[in-house]
């Protein structure tokens, strides 16, 4: 297993499968996918899991992340989440957050991410954005 940088476009496929299937790939797009920096976990040459980081001011915003549904649960998602973390404070990050699914929101505070009071709804999926100080 390898954890590197990969383009926006080898995201997408995963992003599709694991997110939204049922709506056309353009959909797990995201308009400013250019100005993320990427990263895969990579397995026989196969990327498994995916992860986009947006920093802006300092706040990272770490989205779109997947695994493969027959990957989960074997640590894959956990080992990308770490590394971005560690990635993030290496490139001046001093805050963390996302967008979580209603759902994930015991996954994340594993990571030590905490829920605000802003939630959100789309397309019938809840969320709400957590995080933390880096520093």
């Amino acid at each position: 297993m390898d954890i590197r940088k990969i383009d926006a476009e080898d995201t997408w496929e995963i992003r599709h499968k694991v997110m939204w299937p049922n709506k056309n790939i353009d959909y797990v797009k995201l308009e400013n996918d250019h100005e993320g920096i990427h990263y895969g976990v990579i397995e026989k040459d196969c990327i498994i899991a995916v992860i986009s980081m947006f920093i802006n001011d300092g706040r990272v915003q770490f989205r779109k992340f997947a695994t493969l549904k027959d990957k989960q649960g074997q640590g894959y998602g956990t080992k990308l989440l770490k590394y971005i973390m560690e990635e993030a404070a290496k490139l001046g990050g001093t805050y963390i957050w996302c967008n979580a699914r209603k759902e994930k929101i015991s996954f994340y505070r594993r990571f030590g991410l905490v829920e605000t009071e802003s939630t959100f709804e789309r397309n019938g999926v809840k969320y709400v954005i957590m995080g933390k100080y880096l520093v």
